[in-house]
């Protein structure tokens, strides 16, 4: 027996000489030779069970378990030509009653004497149907491939050829039906000829290949299930030459990436007269009694569990989530990979006598690792499907391949460590290569209907095209592949294409998350794999990095060049004061009747700040403010700045208990307030301050002079306090956030720089001044000569008063939270006029959703911005620019906040993928 095993060993893994100690992977073995190594064992009956190969690869061990595993017997299939009607008995691989088979009779042509057989689905058959039925326009498992032919007659005899191994293969042959049916069929006619379409291409309308691929992109089209073969063929002639093009549409249902390459080198044998030589064909009902009858469902189900049972949250690598689309709106990338890397992973992966294909699982795992935030992940892994599939199913046609959750733990283990732990798990794996991708998922503590992944790797030995000899008998002469196109609804998936001397990549990643990007963290995490098993096997294997140096170069020194001249030796008030030289006269202030201009506030502000001064404000003292919105508030506010003191924001709208804990904490000396202010804060909290009465018509600082305080007589420069807010904090305990004057000029003028602003804007000041996102309201319209709209405190969430004072001031920058612009939006009456004059609307605060702002742009085509930062980063650390929809999702545009330099980090700080921040447009 060990004999036989090294003979066969000898002429699958082309070695020369094979020892009884020798090791399968070691010498270069993988799946699709094992594959290949259990059928010729089958052949001399001595079967093996696939767990025993991966367990036992060693030649000496391996020959002592063989002929210890019996394959399952299939039921023989009982319709035959003679039959005139089909019973419920006659169907062993399915259960229906008497009318479901009459309803499926009745869309075969030729009924019961076209009918040779009716059985299941097999698992995975199960879930592109599911898919099939939820998409409605286009179908993601209709692959695509073209060829071109130097005549019609070369033509004419490939199809022929296609034809004559429909008729050999069962399931190319069967069709699928499920309408009124408890359970999904498929049937194999035994007469299905070819459906080939003949279509005239616009000689003006661009290459034919691509004409051809336009007109029946499987993102809108769709074929009929119900009608075999699910093979159709669409031909043309090529406008401006002698050639015909073909383009086929076969529908995964039926084939994988192996029932291709059988398909093609069968075709090759009938055009070159071998078509006797052929093997007979196994059916593909073999498979489906394999995985219906073969393992018991609770084998699998304690399987799944061990693995997924502690697994509560869905692995979702760049936040990409829906597993239920048609695969639109992917786009693709292939690289190939250096021959030198190919040469150093498969020598480690021979020495640690483990695939190929588990090195790459791990740097995957990895890569899916650092984009979705998680040292536990999960991905789906597409298995063979072959292991099981009985005699002769490494040259089966059909849909044998299953794609099942793999889990691994990307943590402080070593990464030789980590390389065996996934080997054996792959091993356990395929043990369970037919169970229910559905069974597996019930197993997790993912709570439906949230996937449990959305990430996808397909390790793929793909077979190198034969190449056309030169001489004038050889029959693909003539005949060009214009390659082809195969998806999935997974939105991030990548297949490692082996080509047994070399390898590459081919990712699919819905957009915005670039294909190629996602390549290039591949290759990183592949060479980081073998650098660690070569210097340092011991290395954890969470420290693999998946981010290529120059992306990393981009993302931290690239993206934070972003040096830029601001006056940053002076304070925010002076940018005002500014303002007041160049037009005193000009309007500053509107709130409701009442206004200033730009000389009347800035007169006002001087003489209560000399006031301040007088009662020992000095820089950096905290000063605090408690008054409604009014005119009154911004005289205030800037008054406080020309004293030299930093203001702290008091909303009277706020709740008392929490305006008193922010007063415990700052503890100001000084208070402006109104007598909203008062009330609100109280005779208590009032008794230990020194309060400065704003609503008096006649105070006592009236007389003062009404000139600029000069800063530097104060000791005031811009590395001085401007403010201090209060954020929630993330224990609800209210924080204060310091911010000097030179961060707030940085911000401004970088907003003003950004959006070219000008001093015939109106902003509308409707953000409680408690709040940093009033900061920017204020100060950019003051910096600049701007006209500022105050709304009146008790109407700032009315959507009615807002949109009135849109229309009447002709308001061009308008800033609100999502949910405010949510109801805005379902105002039924929201007319254009009332919003005309916008030129930028402005959401923060709130998760703004892609949906709300597609909302905003088809009512208004101007530009939304979404800031969001923390209030310590100076109000905002990203501004997001949306202009235009594209295919439903927003494009971001944008540069970095000038003098801002941010870092991306995960756990372990490590820089994150920049496609990884989702939405946010990050400088």
């Amino acid at each position: 027996i060990e004999a036989a095993l090294a003979q066969i060993w000898a002429e699958l893994l082309g070695v020369e000489r094979v020892g009884r100690h020798d090791h399968f992977f070691e010498l270069g073995g993988h799946s699709l030779l094992a594959v290949q190594l259990m059928e010729r064992l089958r052949r001399l009956s001595l079967g093996v069970e696939v767990r025993a190969l991966f367990a036992r690869p060693v030649l000496c061990d391996l020959a002592a378990s063989l002929g210890s595993h019996h394959e399952m017997a299939v039921p023989a299939n009982l319709i035959d030509e003679h039959s005139t009607a089909i019973t419920p008995r006659m169907l062993p691989l399915i259960k229906l009653a008497q009318e479901e088979i009459e309803r499926i009779l009745a869309t075969v042509p030729g009924g019961v004497g076209n009918i040779q057989d009716i059985y299941g689905l097999s698992p995975l058959q199960d879930g592109i149907l599911f898919h099939h039925l939820l998409a409605t326009t286009g179908d993601p498992y209709l692959l695509v491939g073209q060829m071109a032919f130097a005549d019609r007659d070369l033509l004419e005899r490939y199809l022929a050829a296609v034809q004559r191994v429909v008729d050999r293969h069962d399931i190319l042959r069967t069709s699928f039906v499920w309408e009124g049916l408890s359970r999904p069929a498929q049937v194999v006619w035994r007469r299905a000829p070819l459906e080939v379409t003949e279509v005239e291409l616009d000689g003006a309308g661009g290459p034919g290949a691509a004409q051809l691929r336009d007109r029946f992109d499987p993102r809108r089209q769709r074929i009929e299930l119900g009608r075999a073969p699910l093979l159709r063929f669409v031909i043309a002639r090529e406008p401006g030459s002698g050639r015909w093009l073909l383009l086929q549409l076969l529908h995964h249902l039926i084939g994988d990436h192996t029932t291709l390459e059988v398909m093609h080198a069968e075709v090759r044998a009938m055009l070159e007269g071998r078509g006797h030589e052929l093997a007979v064909p196994q059916p593909f009902r073999n498979l489906v009694a394999q995985a219906r009858l073969g393992m018991d469902a609770k084998a699998h189900e304690a399987f799944f569990q061990e693995m997924l049972g502690d697994i509560d949250e869905p692995t979702l690598p760049f936040g990409l989530r829906e597993v239920h689309g048609d695969g639109s709106g992917t786009r693709e990338a292939h690289r190939m990979l250096p021959q030198a890397l190919n040469d150093r992973l498969r020598a480690q992966a021979r020495r640690l006598g483990v695939s190929l294909a588990s090195l790459c699982h791990l740097a995957w795992g990895q890569v899916v690792a650092r984009s979705s935030g998680r040292e536990q992940v999960v991905f789906g892994t597409v298995l063979f499907g072959r292991m099981h599939g009985g005699a002769g199913a490494d040259r089966t046609m059909g849909l044998f391949i299953n794609t099942l959750p793999l889990r691994l733990d990307l943590d402080g283990t070593g990464v030789e460590a980590s390389v065996r732990t996934t080997h054996a798990r792959l091993a356990e794996l395929l043990a369970h290569e037919h169970a229910s991708l559905a069974l597996a998922q019930r197993c997790s503590g993912v709570a439906a209907p949230a996937p449990l992944f959305s990430a996808l790797l397909n390790y793929r030995h793909n077979t190198p095209a034969a190449k056309s000899g030169s001489g004038t008998d050889d029959v693909l002469a003539g005949i060009e592949r214009l390659g082809g196109e195969e998806r999935t609804n997974y939105p991030l998936t990548l297949s490692v294409e082996d080509f047994g001397e070399a390898f590459g990549l081919t990712a699919q990643v819905a957009e915005p998350i670039s294909a190629d990007r996602v390549c290039g963290y591949m290759q990183r995490a592949l060479e980081q794999l073998a650098d660690a098993l070569e210097q340092a096997p011991d290395r954890p294997v969470r420290e693999l990095d998946v981010l290529p140096p120059d992306e990393r170069a981009y993302l931290l020194e690239e993206l934070n060049r972003t040096a830029a001249p601001y006056p940053s030796e002076r304070c925010i008030h002076e940018l005002f004061e500014a303002q007041v030289q160049k037009a005193p006269g000009a309007v500053a202030v509107v709130c409701e009747d009442k206004r200033l201009s730009y000389g009347e506030l800035n007169a006002r502000a001087n003489r209560l700040a000399h006031h301040l001064i007088a009662f020992g404000v000095k820089p950096d003292q905290p000063v605090a403010i408690c008054l409604e919105r009014s005119p009154t508030m911004v005289v205030g506010l800037l008054a406080i700045l020309k004293a030299g003191g930093a203001y702290v924001p008091l909303d009277p709208a706020y709740p008392g208990a929490r305006l008193n804990q922010v007063l415990a904490d700052a503890a100001p000396r000084l208070l402006l307030a109104d007598a909203a202010g008062r009330s609100a804060l109280g005779s208590e909290a009032l008794a230990d301050l020194t309060v400065i009465d704003l609503d008096t018509a006649t105070p006592e600082w009236a007389n003062l002079p009404a000139s600029d305080p000069d800063p530097r007589a104060l000791g005031l420069t811009s590395r001085h306090l401007a403010y201090v807010i209060y954020t929630s904090g993330s224990t609800g305990t209210p924080k204060g956030v310091m911010i000097e004057h030179r961060g707030l000029v940085n911000h401004t003028t970088w907003q003003v720089d950004q959006f070219q602003f000008a001093a015939h804007d109106i902003f509308l000041q409707r953000t409680s001044f408690a709040f940093d996102a009033a900061v920017w309201e204020l100060w950019t319209a003051l910096s600049i000569g701007a006209r500022l709209i105050l709304l009146p405190l008790d109407r700032q969430s009315d959507i009615r008063t807002i949109l009135d004072l849109l229309q009447n001031y002709r308001i061009t920058v308008l800033q609100v939270v999502p949910s405010l612009l949510s109801a805005l939006l379902t105002v039924a009456d929201v007319e254009q006029q009332q919003i005309a004059s916008l030129r930028y609307l402005f959401c923060g605060g709130e998760l703004l959703r892609k949906e709300l702002v597609n909302r905003w742009l088809q009512l208004r085509s101007q530009v939304l911005v979404n800031l969001y930062g923390p209030t310590e980063a100076t109000i905002d650390a990203a501004a997001w620019l949306c202009r235009a929809r594209f295919d439903g999702a927003v494009v971001p545009i944008g540069r970095p906040i000038a003098n801002t330099r941010v870092y991306l980090v995960d756990g372990h700080g490590a820089p994150v993928p920049f496609g990884a921040v989702g939405e946010l447009y990050i400088g």
